[in-house]
């Protein structure tokens, strides 16, 4: 009975001394620099899901994840045997039909009018002919030397004749004038379309090949060679190396030391030893609870200003994720709207 008195003292001290050591190394607060702001976030970056603009099986796949591309650089193919043959019966459509405005555009040829010419000088001799022949007719007629049946014939081939001549003289003026506007008009219609056509081919067989939109790494590689491919399915996820920046939380007691603009100072866990160049760009006008994933001293149910931080990153040492420390200095001049963004080291330089 007389231990177990004892024992009750002892535990509740060690209770009270783990306590104590948990407040000192995470509870309190940490202890700022009067002339710096200090906050905690995470490395955020932008990722996009690549996808081909047609529908097609994949024929090629030229990038594993984790490779580093750059903006432009082809990432994958589509089979396009039966686009290509669509672009070739396209651009023979549209070849045929240039030679039709061209051929309108152009007019009636030489030899054309000339033929039209002797058409109408050939009828002008046939109605001559014709003209005698009837007029023969009429004065055998009157004498009973041929049948009425005769001098009938005679006349209906006179008309014949002077029908002839009139079709003849109407094509020559045709000929001479050429074709109509509102067929040339109609001709250059449809040589757009057929333009519209061809335009319309190349570009659904430039769909078939995937290009790198930014800089950046392939994160995830989500089709393989042989499969379908739409515009609704990714084939690559990639992480874009610009921009970099930290998300972190600031209280509203902090919010009027922070200007976009403002330069700040980045570290990591993974670099200790290391600072990154940064400057806040955006602080959100409305408060919000700070994200249980935001490593703080502070409590975390209090109303926070999400801060975006971006940061230089030149070598890619800061990774989606990676917990950062932000050091923002509060005795440097705050920069007036529409401040300039500095220029970030390259790789090698500082």
């Amino acid at each position: 009975m007389q231990n177990r008195k004892i024992v009750i003292p002892v535990a509740l001290l060690l209770v009270l001394a783990a306590s104590g050591i948990g407040w000192w190394f995470g509870g309190r607060p940490v202890e700022q620099d009067e002339g710096r702001l200090v906050l905690f976030g995470n490395v955020d970056i932008r990722e996009t899901d690549l996808a081909f603009n047609n529908s097609e099986h994949v024929d090629s796949l030229f990038v594993q994840e984790g490779d580093q591309v750059r903006k432009g650089q082809l990432l994958a193919t589509l089979h396009r045997d039966r686009l290509q043959a669509e672009l070739d019966a396209a651009r023979a459509r549209l070849t045929a039909q240039e030679s039709v405005v061209a051929r309108l555009e152009s007019g009636s040829r030489p030899q054309e009018v000339l033929r039209a010419r002797a058409n109408v000088a050939a009828a002008s001799a046939k109605l001559v002919d014709m003209q005698a022949t009837f007029e023969r007719a009429q004065n055998l007629a009157a004498k009973s030397d041929i049948s009425r049946q005769a001098l009938d014939d005679a006349a209906a081939n006179l008309e014949v004749a002077r029908a002839e001549l009139r079709v003849a003289e109407e094509s020559l003026a045709l000929s001479v004038e050429g074709p109509r506007v509102e067929e040339i008009e109609e001709a250059r219609a449809v040589l757009m379309a057929a333009e519209a056509q061809l335009a319309l081919a190349q570009a659904r067989l430039k769909d078939t090949e995937l290009f790198a939109p930014a800089d950046g790494v392939i994160r995830n590689r989500i089709l393989e060679v042989g499969d379908m491919a739409t515009p609704q399915t990714p084939v690559f996820t990639l992480a874009l190396n610009d921009p970099v920046w930290v998300r972190a939380y600031a209280p509203e007691t902090d919010l009027g030391k922070l200007v976009p603009g403002m330069l700040a100072e980045v570290s990591t866990d993974s670099y200790p030893d290391k600072t990154y160049q940064g400057w806040i760009g955006f602080v959100s006008p409305t408060a919000e609870f700070t994200p249980k994933s935001v490593q703080t001293p502070e409590l975390r149910t209090r109303l926070v200003y999400q801060v975006r931080i971006f940061v230089c990153n030149p070598r890619g040492e800061l990774r989606l994720g990676m917990p950062a420390t932000v050091s923002i200095p509060l005795d440097q001049t705050k920069p007036e709207r529409g401040y300039s963004a500095p220029d970030c080291a390259q790789p090698g330089e500082g």
